[in-house]
Parts: C-alpha cells; structure tokens; sequence
C-alpha cells in the first residue's frame, strides 16, 4: 500500500497568490531552473530530483507522520517558494509569507505494482510551480519505506540527511513521548541567496577568484572540461541509466590512504591524481581540468539549513610524466587552493567575462563523498542517531545535461558510480573509464605509484 503527501487545494491556492520576494534567486536555482525549461523547449528530459528512503519498523501512523512532514515543511524557509520564467530575463521568485498555510495532506492509493509507485514518486511538479516536492510510505506486513522526493532546487545532497533527521526523527520522537523532537534553529536560504549576490555583486573582472575561472576556462577552449570518451548525441532524448563498480575494498583503500599520506596529501588528492592519470590515458593530454562540487555550509547556523548551499571547485593537475606522488601534491594543492572558488558560481563569472562560454553536454563532475565529511555525514548521523536505517539514494531516471560521476568512501571499501544517458556509446564508454579509474587506483593501493605509461 503506497500512501503519499502532496499540498492541500488551499495550501496551492495561497501560493498562487503569493506576493513577488525581494529574495534574490541563487545562482545554482537559477542555472537549475533554466535548464528545465531550455531542455523541455527542445524536447530534452533533465534530472531535477533527489530521491531519498528509509526503512522503518512496524505499521506507519499516519496521523503522527502527518504532523512530522509539516512541521519540516513550515520549518525551512526554501519550502516557501516557487518560480516564474518564460524562456528569457529574469527569474521571479514568489514566496509564502505566512509558512502556516503550508499544509500537506496524506493519501491512499492502494496497491501499486513497483513501476506504477516509481512514476508516482517521480510525478512531482516542476519548480515552475509550488509543490515540487512530495513524500510519502511504502506500508509492508512489518515494516514500511519513508520516501521523499524534493526537486533539486531545494536542495543539495545534505537534504538527504536532513530530511531524515527532522522528518523522520520528528515521527519517531511523537511516537515516543508524544512530543516534538527539539531541534536547532534551521536557519535561512533566503538569508544564503540574499549574502551571495551581495558578495558575488562586489566581484569584477579583475577579482582575483574571477581570473581563476577565467584561465580555468580558457585553458578549456572557453568552458568547462568535457569528458575524455564519446557519449553519444546530446540533441537526442534519452533516460539515464548508472553503474558503478568497487574501485577498492576496505584493505586497499586503506594502503591507498597510507599512499596519499606518504605523498603529503588527503584522501581526496590522490582521487584526483587518480582521475587525472585516467584522463591522460585516453587523452593524452598533459593536463587534467576537473570539476567538484563542494557544500559551502560552513558555520552551526547553516548547517541544518535546507537550501542549495553547493558550488563548483576547478581543479587542475598536470599529469604528463609524473609519479603518483607528485601528481596527488598538485591535485591536493589545487583543490585546496581552489575552495574559496565554490563561493563564486562559474554564471556569474559569464556575466563578467561574456567570451567565455557556457558549459556543454555532459559535462563532467566529480563527486567525492566521505562518511566524515558534508553531505554524507548527515545521512551517516541520522542513522547513527536512530532516526532512520538503511538509507537509500536514488536518481529519477532522468538525464540532466551533467554527466556525474560519484565516488563513495565508505567502511567496506571505495566505490564508483556514474549516472550516463542511456545510450550505447555511453555505455561502452564509461564502462571503459571506470575499468580504467578501478586499474589506477588499484595499482597505487599495492604499490604506492602507478605503472609507467602513456
């Protein structure tokens, strides 16, 4: 039995009328939002949500999970809003200024066979409307499965772990006592989107983060990196599709890291020198550009703060002749130096420097996530809190105009996972990089450096 929770006639009615916000939309929202639109326009899908799980004992009370959700949705302030865009301009955000008429209502829908609830699930709407985000519960005999699923707009990965943590925290403490479960302040998105065009305003040309991405995407025929294997054509419509393989167990990740250690680096860099040396096999090239995203939550204020916090790191690691240890002080030196860049979305650099291009298909990110570091922490903590169990993520089988690419450290070991669009080129393609990425890495687990090469 799937029981699901969307807005009321009289919640979605109250955001329709809602007022024009003086809060800026962030740069991430933005970019966000008008590749929903532009890929729609050309009859392209795009991946716009974060689908997150959990299991939970026994029969769920829907009265308790009822009060739960809504206490999470009136408590962040991001929840409050939704957009206006028509293919060009300015993007209007309209916002809720009273969160106590955001109600969310439970329904029944009976059995559902696994396609039929997957599409239900996905089925939310855009963030051109109110409501982008729905929730709800698989009930079986014992136990059932807590879903949410919240378009990208309100969220980065950490809303994973917040979710878990309020929403369903928030049930099992009413279960319980009978009464809420204390939480921090949650802080404001509103006050995040209102800071970044503050600082991003006060940036020129001549700003020194500016000139980073400049001569990053210079040295880049003008953009962003691509990636270094065919991946079929980007103007057809495709679904996504991802793989992913163990690239080290628990005993070779922890070689691997006394490797990274013994070359004066984090886990991190020698990813990165890794993933260059990867690159430089298929390219050639003497140099690996490379792009990660990193949360920006950096104080107790925001940290629970439900918002799209994420920027982009450039890395840059030249690879040609080098051993793994000098490739892993550079990588480690880049991304170090590179963090502040995060701060400075890579569109707002394109208002400043209007040569330079805006990304192309598929584009590359890397995304390195650590159980002791934002955002895997958070989901780690909701589960080591009791909150939630077996966590699960999962894509909305929709491919964005990003190629993304996931590395998870974890305690059995290192994994890989790429989400590709669903087509035979791709598929060929990354099964060859991951190989390759697998091979790399493997070979500085056993012995420190990588075999010579290319």
């Amino acid at each position: 039995m799937v029981i699901s929770w969307h807005p009321t006639n009289a919640a979605v009615e109250s955001a329709r009328q809602a007022p024009v916000s003086s809060v800026p939309v962030s740069y991430m929202q933005a970019q966000h939002i008008r590749g929903v639109y532009h890929q729609a326009e050309a009859g392209l899908d795009y991946s716009r949500q974060i689908i997150a799980t959990c299991e939970v004992p026994g029969q769920c009370d829907i009265s308790a999970m009822n009060q739960a959700l809504n206490a999470y949705l009136r408590r962040h302030d991001t929840y409050r809003s939704w957009f206006e865009y028509d293919g060009s301009g300015d993007i209007v955000r309209r916002a809720i200024t009273d969160a106590s008429v955001i109600e969310f209502e439970p329904t029944d829908n009976g059995e559902m066979s696994v396609e039929d609830a997957r599409k239900h699930i996905v089925d939310i709407p855009s963030p051109l409307e109110w409501g982008c985000f729905s929730f709800g519960v698989v009930q079986g005999e014992d136990q059932f499965t807590f879903y949410a699923s919240i378009d990208h707009v309100h969220g980065d990965a950490a809303l994973i772990g917040i979710t878990m943590l309020e929403a369903h925290g928030m049930y099992t403490s009413l279960l319980a006592t009978g009464e809420p479960m204390p939480l921090p302040d949650a802080g404001s998105f509103d006050d995040f989107c209102v800071h970044e065009r503050e600082s991003t305003g006060a940036l020129t040309v001549d700003s020194p983060e500016v000139q980073a991405w400049i001569e990053f995407a210079e040295n880049n025929n003008g953009s962003l990196p691509e990636f270094p294997l065919p991946l079929g054509n980007p103007l057809e419509p495709t679904a996504a599709d991802m793989v992913g393989e163990m690239l080290l167990d628990a005993d070779q990740t922890a070689r691997f890291e006394a490797a990274c250690a013994a070359a004066g680096t984090r886990f991190v860099g020698g990813l990165f020198a890794c993933t260059a040396r990867t690159d430089h096999e298929f390219t050639g090239a003497a140099t690996y550009y490379g792009l990660t995203p990193r949360d920006t939550r950096r104080t107790s204020d925001n940290f629970t703060t439900q918002g799209w916090f994420t920027g982009l790191v450039p890395v840059t690691v030249p690879i040609a002749a080098t051993t793994f240890a000098e490739a892993a002080w550079s990588a480690q030196s880049s991304f170090d130096s590179g963090l502040s860049l995060a701060r400075v979305p890579y569109y707002r650099v394109l208002e400043l420097a209007p040569w330079l291009n805006k990304p192309g298909p598929n584009f590359p990110v890397s995304n390195f996530l650590h159980g002791g570091a934002a955002p895997l922490n958070a989901v780690i903590a909701a589960t080591d809190l009791g909150y939630a169990n077996n966590i699960g993520i999962y894509s909305d089988g929709r491919f964005s105009y990003q190629l993304t690419i996931y590395i998870f450290r974890y305690d059995a070991g290192t994994a890989m996972s790429v989400m590709y669009p669903d087509n035979p080129v791709a598929e060929k393609s990354v099964a060859r990089y991951i190989a390759a990425m697998k091979s790399v890495c493997e070979q500085v687990a056993d012995t420190g450096d990588w075999s010579p090469g290319v």
